[in-house]
């Protein structure tokens, strides 16, 4: 387990009924948690500070309810990087916080070899890369970012992401079908040096291609492999599915990149609360060569 513990401008403030109070910068959520199968220490909806809550909707999807006016977007910070916050559809926000410890090794990766090899050019491949937390986190630490996601307007919050944390060049923004443009790369010959991904469970590309995680993953990840150059740094898989363990993660990897060296880790993800408990918030794993 790994706990995103750094925070200055996210917390999580109480959990309970399957709902999570969170504050984000100066605006508090409370938003639906599937994890969260406990019962609250006290009533979450009755709290003083909350500008919104999501509810679900019976017939799916669901809408938000706004309890005290706040900014349609904001910014919060996380160490140098900074990210725009907005409440969308689906209890979304536009970042997920527990990412937060991924960054921090995937920043360290880079730098380390940065620090050893000062003139190499260290390509990162994103892929379903939605508003660039990672991507903002690759770039910052000197690496060349391509971010891939079939939905025009979270690559495009990607963008001002990057320019919200001082990156104004070195990452391509692709719109398109992850598989397929793996695919192109392979017949292209481009190469990564490290590969990041964060499927959906369920998915639709640009042209209607379906995704489903359980079906899709492991033939996706040995597709990727292909395009890895010839000394990489690492491979990063998360995952939100319930159900999928981080054990999954780790046999996915051990067996797709059978021969290349290096090793995986796989851990469950988890970000900290007042309460004094872990809230887990999914899986990832991670092969370093």
């Amino acid at each position: 387990m790994k706990i995103a513990g750094n925070w200055k401008d996210y917390r999580i403030i109480a959990t309970g009924e399957g709902m999570k109070l969170e504050r984000w910068g100066d605006v508090t959520l409370l938003r639906p948690d599937p994890q969260v199968i406990w019962k609250a220490k006290s009533d979450l909806f009755a709290y003083g500070g909350i500008n919104a809550v999501y509810h679900r909707s019976d017939k799916g999807g669901g809408g938000w309810e706004i309890k005290k006016p706040f900014p349609p977007e904001w910014k919060i910070s996380y160490g140098d990087l900074s990210f725009l916050i907005k409440p969308m559809g689906f209890k979304h926000t536009g970042l997920f916080p527990e990412q937060a410890v991924n960054w921090d090794a995937m920043r360290a990766i880079i730098s380390a070899e940065k620090q050893k090899n000062p003139q190499r050019q260290i390509k990162v491949l994103n892929l379903f890369a939605y508003t660039g937390g990672a991507t903002v986190a690759c770039a910052k630490a000197g690496a060349e970012v391509c971010h891939v996601d079939a939905a025009k307007g979270m690559v495009e919050r990607a963008g001002e992401n990057a320019r919200l944390s001082g990156i104004n060049s070195g990452i391509r923004y692709i719109v398109d079908d992850c598989s397929k443009f793996v695919r192109r790369e392979i017949r292209r010959g481009n190469r990564y040096d490290a590969i990041i991904m964060d499927p959906p469970s369920y998915g639709r590309g640009p042209g209607g291609e379906m995704w489903k995680i359980e079906d899709s993953l492991f033939d996706f990840v040995g597709l990727c492999t292909q395009v890895l150059s010839d000394n990489p740094l690492f491979m990063l898989i998360n995952s939100y599915t319930t159900g999928l363990q981080p054990t999954v993660l780790n046999n996915i990897l051990t067996l797709c990149l059978s021969g290349r060296g290096g090793s995986t880790e796989a851990y469950e993800v988890c970000l900290p609360t007042d309460e004094g408990i872990p809230l887990p918030c999914g899986a990832s794993g991670m092969h370093t060569f």
